[in-house]
């Protein structure tokens, strides 16, 4: 017997990342020893005090039941003190916060919750792919902008058009940035509140490498922003904080409308996250601990990009300096595509990258760089594309 997937299922975007990873896969089992620079996984442990928090929790009967279906009330309020602290925003834990399973979960519900088939929204190109998948189970349609490089990666949101804005129920952004690196100013936000009022749009941010930023510079949260709670929300995530990817934990905070729905849809998909990993949420942000492990976690990341930067430099391959997440956005030698190019150095030098095509149109002509690695071996792979002589006329 046969049973095919239905059309829903046949509608869904290809997942670029596993295309990618199956690539560098097949090298390495050819015996090619291959720098994977290609990943967006965090490759140091947990911070011990969260994973010893976690053992005492898993030990514990109560937390063996079923989680009440909209999480634990002390991981909500742990949520908005945390953002109070940080962010000077405040939220009711009651209806202003919502538990997720990873953030992923949140962006590519959404749109089952808040739109109807053949509704509008608008994404960042390059953005991250699954905002895609959220478009194709939702039936909804979806609008690009595009993230340009003369404008540091933020968009120009009055260069949207304005039947498309009237048309928009929400509008999807990402800082720092995944792929780019890019930051956001406060003028940013301030324009695009200002911008959402006016045009009737939601506005969902995508705060996964909230923690990341570099240079002294901690990354802006969309909700330090004057009306943004009027607007819209923000998902933040333990995956890069904190280290914790596979663990599959994240919150949503802001507008009261939006966070119900994300409540009520996962009320009918989930019962909540199991409570020992909540328990271990609400230790993750309230121990004394945590400002020094984000510390030193983003001091490792900074490490790397500067080790990264300054070899590519020297070999004539001119760097987009990223202000955070844990990527750098390089561009293409003239004469590759993103495709040709990372098959280059995957085949010739045994570098794997992302070609910049897998997070939409405007991402040809890039390939990113993942800092997930240790800098000699950052160090080593330039010296491998280096071997390569394509950067040759440059240097001279």
């Amino acid at each position: 017997m046969e049973f095919p997937e239905s059309k829903l299922l046949q509608g869904l975007p290809k997942q670029f990342f596993a295309n990618l990873v199956a690539k560098v896969n097949k090298k390495a089992a050819s015996g090619v020893d291959v720098i994977n620079l290609g990943q967006g996984n965090p490759d140091k442990p947990t911070p011990d005090y969260i994973v010893k928090s976690t053992q005492e929790n898993v030990a514990k009967p109560e937390n063996h039941k079923y989680s009440l279906f909209r999480g634990l009330p002390s991981l909500k309020k742990a949520a908005s003190d945390f953002y109070l602290e940080k962010y000077g925003a405040s939220f009711d834990p009651d209806k202003e916060v919502a538990i997720l399973g990873g953030s992923k979960i949140g962006l590519v519900e959404l749109p089952w919750a808040l739109m109807n088939p053949g509704d509008t929204f608008l994404l960042p190109y390059p953005g991250y792919p699954d905002y895609l998948s959220g478009a194709a189970l939702g039936q909804a349609n979806y609008e690009t902008f595009p993230l340009k490089e003369e404008n540091n990666f933020l968009p120009d949101l009055d260069a949207i058009p304005a039947e498309t804005a009237n048309r928009a129920k929400l509008i999807y952004i990402n800082y720092p940035n995944n792929p780019t690196g890019a930051v956001s100013t406060r003028e940013f936000y301030e324009h695009l509140v200002s911008w959402a009022k006016q045009y009737h749009v939601g506005v969902i941010s995508d705060f996964a490498y909230g923690a990341i930023g570099f240079d002294d510079q901690a990354p802006i949260s969309f909700m330090e922003t004057p009306g943004a709670k009027e607007v819209g929300i923000e998902f933040y995530t333990y995956s890069k904080t904190f280290n914790m990817a596979g663990w599959r934990i994240a919150f949503a905070v802001g507008n009261p409308d939006i966070i119900e729905a994300i409540n009520l849809i996962q009320d009918h998909l989930f019962v909540s996250v199991f409570p020992a990993l909540q328990q271990a949420g609400i230790d993750a942000l309230q121990d004394p601990r945590r400002d020094d492990e984000i510390k030193q976690i983003v001091e490792r990341y900074e490490t790397r990009r500067n080790a990264f930067v300054g070899a590519a430099e020297k070999i004539g391959w001119r760097s987009i300096n990223p202000g955070g997440a844990f990527y750098v956005w390089m561009p293409v030698p003239s004469g590759y595509t993103s495709e040709s190019f990372a098959d280059l150095l995957l085949n010739e030098a045994g570098v794997g990258v992302a070609p910049g095509n897998g997070f939409g149109e405007q991402g040809e002509g890039y390939v990113r760089i993942g800092l997930l690695i240790e800098p000699e071996r950052l160090v080593e792979a330039v010296e491998r594309i280096d071997k390569l002589h394509i950067f040759d006329q440059v240097k001279e």
